[in-house]
């Protein structure tokens, strides 16, 4: 069964297909450009090819990125996930990249706000700390340090699942759009 929770699509724990990667993970499901629509060269709805292929593009680095987060515990308050460290997300020196963390406390940091069944917000600012460096199995950590009016603050902990070691600690603050009175 695929379900789809903010920013991640994942499918409930079912055998591999393939024997020579293990027996029983879960499978990530990638997603389209956006969502079964095919790209072509006509307008459609204002929108030209060239500016539909750049989003689909930008969508497609964002997916990279998250690509094999397992979302672990979802509640109001609460986004639990886990993360066995690929390679694409790797350094030269083998460790998680710097630009992967911080992408990574984006869409984490964002995904507890939807949880509160808030219509998802506009990244005003964050602030990592990075503390140490992760090859193996991370623990992805969101919590909601508060929500007034438009405003929301979120906290985000990577840790390295196997010895607790912290990796870095984000800072994530949101806006959400107000509506206009026009």
């Amino acid at each position: 069964m695929v379900q789809t929770i903010g920013p991640f699509r994942y499918q409930s724990l079912q055998p591999n297909p393939d024997p020579d990667k293990g027996s029983t993970s879960p499978s990530q499901v990638p997603e389209s450009p956006e969502s079964g629509e095919e790209l072509s060269s006509e307008e459609q709805g204002g929108q030209t090819q060239n500016s539909r292929l750049k989003g689909a593009k930008s969508k497609m680095e964002k997916d990279f990125a998250l690509r094999g987060i397992r979302v672990d515990r979802f509640e109001p308050g609460l986004v639990a996930c886990t993360l066995k460290v690929p390679p694409r997300l790797t350094d030269r020196n083998g460790r998680l990249a710097s630009g992967a963390i911080a992408n990574m406390v984006d869409a984490v940091g964002a995904s507890v706000v939807h949880a509160e069944r808030l219509p998802m917000n506009v990244s005003v600012d964050m602030s990592i700390s990075f503390q140490s460096t992760a090859k193996a199995e991370l623990e992805i950590t969101s919590s909601t340090l508060g929500l007034t009016g438009g405003y929301s603050g979120t906290s985000v902990l990577l840790k390295n699942k196997a010895t607790g070691e912290l990796i870095a600690e984000g800072r994530h603050s949101l806006c959400r759009k107000q509506a206009t009175k026009l």
